[in-house]
């Protein structure tokens, strides 16, 4: 369990707590670690979100099914972030996706009546969970958004926009390699090449590996907001 605690310090969900009050609250509820390999299906879109998951090692893959039948690829998500945590209360408390694993992985599983049993148990944890499912609608409303452009051009105008605000540069790292863009966006990977050498043939950007340089900002903020 110490090892464990040591991971689930970092968690959104323990966030505050120290390892001697996770596994003291640990202690008190019953749990479960479940083993996943490469590409097993930890969970389907549709079944019964019923338990608290926390990703304590490796890393997974939240994906669905557009309705032209394409993948896409909603997000990766690495040790120690919860699983689907806005889903375990309500009516629809069902899994909006799929979730695979990227390789091999370890979660912690806690039952929703244990969950509860933690509330009652620290205040901490409960400040932390509503926290993070706050988190998650907020990321979901903007994932909606993004999935509403239409064209390639436009989706990458609004991706470099959203990390124009976090990174206030003009000239942009992109946190992630195109063919994990590509599936961030649903398209494939020579699409994504295409829609960056278009918007730098029109001036807007300047593309050098990782690097992008925002040329023209109100054009590129023209093709999010038309």
């Amino acid at each position: 369990m110490e090892n464990m605690s040591m991971v689930l310090v970092q968690s959104p969900i323990f966030r505050g707590l120290n390892m001697e009050e996770i596994n003291s609250l640990l202690e008190q509820v019953n749990y479960q670690i479940k083993k996943y390999s490469k590409d097993d299906l930890i969970a389907m879109r549709d079944d019964e979100c019923n338990a608290l998951l926390i990703v304590v090692e490796g890393s997974v893959k939240g994906e669905m099914l557009d309705l032209s039948g394409k993948v896409i690829k909603i997000e990766d998500i690495e040790a120690p972030r919860p699983l689907a945590s806005a889903f375990i209360f309500g009516k629809q408390n069902r899994y909006p996706v799929d979730i695979i694993a990227n390789g091999d992985v370890k979660i912690l599983k806690i039952a929703k009546p244990e969950v509860l049993h933690m509330f009652q148990a620290n205040e901490q944890v409960l400040k932390n969970y509503l926290n993070a499912i706050s988190n998650r609608t907020q990321f979901l409303t903007r994932k909606l958004f993004f999935l509403s452009f239409k064209t390639i051009r436009e989706k990458i105008a609004f991706y470099l926009s959203e990390l124009h605000k976090q990174q206030k540069s003009e000239q942009l790292q992109l946190p992630l390699p195109q063919r994990e863009i590509a599936e961030l966006f649903g398209v494939a990977r020579p699409s994504l090449a295409r829609g960056f050498a278009e918007l730098q043939d029109m001036g807007m950007i300047e593309v050098e590996r990782k690097l992008v340089v925002i040329k023209d900002k109100r054009a590129l903020l023209g093709l999010v907001n038309q």
